[in-house]
């Protein structure tokens, strides 16, 4: 399952200590976190095979480590098959595609809290 990760910590509190508080990089991360399981959400609207629904309504967001991480991702067991394919079904990427998008989204808001 994908995840965005702020290593570093010491460092990004000094950076940050005149101009913001850590709650404000908190509050990036469950955004973008948010943003990312609609994203996925979206994404997940299968149109091959036999679709229940079930793997999009199974996308969920958990904010980790006091807030300084979230984690977005399908509960589904069978979700690999539909983001990579196997020998008898194409790929039907849904999770990849969103984090990508949204990772570029987080490293500019994350920048955006240091200039």
């Amino acid at each position: 399952m994908p995840s965005i990760k702020v290593e570093g910590l010491d460092k990004l509190q000094k950076a940050l200590k005149d101009k913001v508080t850590l709650d404000d990089v908190k509050h990036v991360v469950r955004n973008n976190g948010s943003a990312l399981q609609r994203k996925m959400q979206k994404n997940a609207d299968f149109t091959r095979g036999y679709a229940t629904g079930a793997t999009k309504r199974s996308i969920g967001l958990e904010v980790k480590d006091g807030g300084f991480s979230a984690e977005v991702g399908p509960e589904t067991e069978y979700s690999p098959y539909l983001e990579l394919g196997t020998r008898f079904m194409d790929a039907q990427p849904f999770i990849r595609p969103a984090y990508y998008e949204q990772k570029e989204k987080f490293n500019r808001d994350m920048q955006k809290l240091v200039r």
